[in-house]
């Protein structure tokens, strides 16, 4: 009988089919969803048998999809219409930050808290930074005279070392970055002006996979979907356990900095859209909005068409939980 059984458990693992997903950078806390469905058995229990890759930026994830690599990803938005520009197949299939993440950083003792406020100010960001790029549709939103501004070039590396010896009077980086920040200037030594809160909200992190994988593997992609926006929604309904999931399968995380940086990207998706359609839906008009302002400020090659950017054929509705 234990043979029988030990049998059968090997038969099933043989039949799991290997599937990579490409992170967009190392392990952080807006991955801990897809730790957590690897721990509760949902890309299992789907008969996948899932590998997290750490990438260097959009840009290398978007590479290894791409060339086959991985099966899937996560990239920000205006990366993978930029790369469709020059020829990339990666297309988005889910979305992650419903609410976008682009913001400005600046110390408490010398804040930005409006758009006026970085008039005659320096912000800092890699030359490629897609909130670099689309700083002329900010410009545009908020009014403000964009030539009194001044960009300094700082490696993505650095960007935190920068606002905190004064190199740079603010930053150019995600939200969900403050806790990092904080770590090195002191909690509540560091100020957020968030990009939605003044009119430009846009798609940035996005789950994507080629045009190959798409046309070879449909079903695979769609249970992965679900499986990882389950693991989404468990992170939703029990941040704390699922940081300890985290934790567990990756040792080397701060629980400290990455605890409050998860719960920062469980603020860009509780929005009334992920409610009303499910957790990682994409809505058409937005993703359109997004792609028109790509098209307008990132000198794109070609102009890229709302329709090829994405493919929401895959998505399987998980809802929200209630709130807490």
């Amino acid at each position: 009988m234990v043979l029988a059984v030990a049998g059968a458990v090997g038969a099933q693992a043989q039949q799991l089919e290997k599937f990579t997903f490409a992170l967009n950078w190392f392990a952080v806390g807006d991955h801990a969803a897809y730790w957590v469905a690897l721990e509760k058995g949902y890309f299992r229990d789907r008969g996948l048998d899932v590998t997290l890759e750490n990438s260097r930026g959009s840009g290398d994830s978007i590479a290894k999809v791409d060339t086959g690599r991985a099966d899937a990803g996560l990239a920000d938005a205006a990366v993978i219409v930029s790369a469709l520009s020059r020829g990339s197949t990666a297309r988005i299939i889910g979305i992650v930050f419903d609410k976008t993440p682009l913001n400005i950083f600046s110390p408490a003792s010398k804040p930005a808290r409006t758009p006026a406020d970085l008039l005659g100010r320096t912000i800092g960001a890699p030359p490629g930074d897609s909130q670099r790029q689309i700083w002329p549709a900010f410009v545009r939103a908020t009014g403000i005279d964009g030539s009194r501004v001044e960009w300094v070039n700082v490696e993505p590396a650095a960007k935190i070392a920068a606002l905190a010896t004064g190199r740079v009077d603010t930053i150019a980086d995600y939200s969900t970055g403050l806790p990092l920040y904080e770590k090195a200037m002191g909690q509540g030594n560091v100020v957020m002006m968030q990009w939605a809160d003044f009119g430009l909200d846009m798609y940035s992190m996005s789950i994507m996979a080629s045009d190959k994988t798409i046309r070879e593997r449909p079903e695979v992609l769609r249970k992965f979907l679900e499986a990882a926006y389950l693991g989404w929604r468990d992170v939703m309904a029990d941040p704390e356990g699922s940081m300890a999931i985290f934790k567990r399968r990756v040792p080397e995380v701060d629980v400290s900095v990455m605890q409050p940086n998860m719960m920062l990207g469980l603020g860009l998706m509780r929005t009334d859209r992920f409610r009303a359609n499910g957790i990682g839906a994409i809505d058409r008009a937005k993703m359109c909005a997004s792609v028109d302002i790509i098209n307008a400020n990132m000198g794109l090659p070609r102009q890229v068409t709302c329709d090829e950017t994405f493919n929401a054929s895959f998505y399987t509705r998980v809802d929200m939980p209630p709130a807490r």
